[in-house]
């Protein structure tokens, strides 16, 4: 199956649909964000990527710290011209390269995080540049004119935003054209929805680009109980995993694989071929090369009116399915 490229957004930058995840295959020095990483899948996972048409990998300086831009250096190595990469910077990383969990938009800071990530990708441009999350202390037009900065000086191809409200969008697409937005979205997370952001995009001619899509791995339908996740993994500490929402969002999984089943698909799939009939990037995380190949395959799938009238009826726009952060993480988002 040949990915045909899409535009996302209206800015140039063309990708395939479907994009790769990258933040699992290192995990964080405070703890596996989704169990142990193994560095040599990890790589096999890039290169299978690519073999099936899939380049366009999506990292930050945060995963690792910086290990995940320097896996990625390894595993494109030779072939950098043939991937489309985007990471993200923002969440403040200091000279002894700790995180110090500070939101950092400050223009002189954006000069610094991108050098260092150039360094770590070892490549002298990145495709597509996030903000992490929005400095609420630094105005977005002062970041974005310093992002804008570097891609006069061609260090940068397009500017992108994640976790952003539409007022914050509309303040930065007036300094400089934002290609893409990346936000939480999947069947269990809608809120981009709901509060208007993916029209204020449409609107703007500013594509979206979806991370978790499914739903921290919830609709993967691998997770049946909490003593799935791994001792420290954090996902055990965010609402949608705990007590009050868990049995009730397994319901949901239930009903969606019951659909998938009668489709001879996985609801993995189905859950990634709904967000691509809606015209958005999905960007599913995975370090193995099993679940990379049925992630591309969803690409191919077709889903009629009535597929989607279905799964739009299992998890109508408003479900509460619990937060996909805890608080404080939530506090950050704009």
């Amino acid at each position: 199956m040949e990915l045909k490229k899409i535009a996302l957004g209206s800015a140039g930058l063309e990708v395939v649909p479907i994009g790769l995840g990258c933040m699992g295959m290192t995990g964080f020095e405070e703890a596996h964000m989704y169990g142990p990483a193994d560095e040599q899948e990890a790589i096999a996972t890039i290169h299978r990527s690519l073999e099936l048409g899939g380049n366009f990998l999506d990292t930050a300086d945060l995963y690792g710290p910086l290990k995940n831009e320097q896996l990625i250096a390894r595993a494109i190595a030779g072939n950098r011209d043939k991937y489309t990469i985007a990471t993200k910077f923002g969440w403040e990383i200091n000279d002894e390269n700790k995180v110090t969990w500070a939101i950092n938009g400050k223009k002189d800071y954006v000069k610094k995080a991108v050098e260092r990530s150039l360094k770590n990708l070892n490549t002298d441009y990145i495709d597509l540049y996030y903000l992490h999350r929005l400095d609420k202390n630094t105005p977005v037009e002062e970041t974005v004119g310093a992002m804008s900065e570097l891609v006069k000086e061609g260090k940068i191809g397009y500017i992108g935003l994640s976790e952003v409200s539409s007022e914050t969008v509309k303040k930065a697409h007036a300094v400089h054209p934002v290609t893409a937005v990346q936000s939480e979205y999947s069947l269990f997370e809608r809120g981009v929805e709901e509060l208007g952001v993916l029209q204020t995009l449409k609107e703007l001619g500013i594509g979206f680009v979806a991370y978790s899509p499914l739903g921290r791995g919830f609709l993967s339908g691998q997770i049946r109980k909490i003593d799935d996740l791994p001792e420290n993994d954090f996902r055990r500490g965010i609402p949608r995993f705990q007590e009050s929402h868990f049995h009730k969002n397994l319901e949901l999984v239930a009903a969606i694989e019951a659909l998938a089943a009668e489709k001879n698909i996985t609801s993995t799939q189905l859950a990634l071929a709904w967000i691509m009939a809606r015209g958005i990037v999905p960007i599913p995380g995975t370090k193995r090369r099993k679940y990379l190949e049925q992630n591309i395959a969803a690409a191919g799938i077709v889903l009629s009116d009535a597929d989607l009238n279905r799964l739009e009826s299992i998890v109508p726009l408003g479900t509460d399915t619990g937060n996909p952060y805890d608080e404080f993480s939530m506090g950050l988002i704009d």
